[in-house]
């Protein structure tokens, strides 16, 4: 009885069996790749949204910068709020040097 449990394999039976364990693993692996791969380019595509907003901020920040120091608005605070004004020909002074 214990002799037929003890049957030897036949030679390529364990080649095959190797075989199908390196499909089987290079499959899982195939796999996972390609899931990594997905959370990757999600991940990518998640920071290239957040850049992209941040591109759109600085671009309404850099707007709102020129027009804060626009000339216009310079001498109208100067004007209104400082009572600041041009002076005429006869109120400047030369100084030398």
């Amino acid at each position: 009885m214990s002799k037929l449990f003890a049957k030897p394999l036949p030679g390529g039976s364990f080649f095959m069996f190797l075989l199908f364990v390196g499909v089987l693993v290079s499959a899982i692996a195939v796999s996972y790749s390609a899931h990594w791969n997905r959370q990757l380019l999600n991940t990518l595509y998640g920071e290239l949204s957040v850049r992209d907003k941040a591109q759109a901020e600085w671009g309404r920040l850099i707007l709102e910068q020129s027009t804060w120091t626009a000339h216009s608005r310079i001498e109208v605070l100067a004007t209104e709020q400082l009572k600041m004004h041009i002076p005429g020909a006869a109120e400047v002074r030369m100084v030398a040097p």
